[in-house]
């Protein structure tokens, strides 16, 4: 979800790559490499997992452990990235986010209400619900809500063509 939003966020930035896979902090070396749920590096303008991304997102899932997370953290905080967010999808929905400041990974006091410095995403925690809104303020969709969407729009476009072929109009002459 998170980063198909951020892809159609940035479509227009030849120079942002949002991307979901492994990251290569040192050039022709696949041993040394760490996966992320989402990365967003800005100024690079295709695939090149030599060039660290500077804004890092972790979803974290029931079978991971802390040991784990705190080894993504250190590899994050060891080859640069500017922003890691950690996000935790279960009631009660909370995250964690982290902004680099003397050379390290810092964390941010207070992650409600606060807006990625790189992306202007802001994340919002009400009731034990973790919100994530665009630069316009629009909320980030969960899959199940636009796969809901998609369906509402196909129905109603079907009941339009229906409506129009009981009008003597064929639909796909439009």
């Amino acid at each position: 979800m998170l980063a198909a939003h951020l892809a159609a966020q940035h479509r227009d930035d030849a120079d942002v790559f949002v991307v979901g896979d492994y990251l290569y902090p040192v050039e022709s070396e696949t041993k040394h490499r760490q996966a992320s749920d989402v990365s967003v590096a800005f100024g690079c303008p295709e695939v090149k997992h030599d060039i660290y991304p500077q804004v890092v997102f972790d979803v974290l899932s029931p079978g991971w452990r802390y040991t784990d997370m705190q080894a993504k953290f250190t590899f994050y905080e060891k080859h640069g990235a500017e922003e890691y967010y950690i996000l935790y999808p279960e009631f009660p929905a909370h995250a964690e986010g982290y902004l680099r400041g003397e050379g390290k990974l810092v964390r941010v006091e207070e992650i409600d209400g606060f807006v990625s410095p790189r992306l202007g995403l802001r994340f919002s925690l009400d009731r034990g619900q973790l919100g994530v809104f665009d630069r316009n303020g629009r909320q980030m969709r969960t899959m199940e809500e636009l796969a809901l969407e998609n369906d509402q729009r196909e129905r109603t476009a079907e009941k339009l063509a229906a409506k129009l072929r009981e009008l003597g109009v064929d639909p796909d002459t439009l």
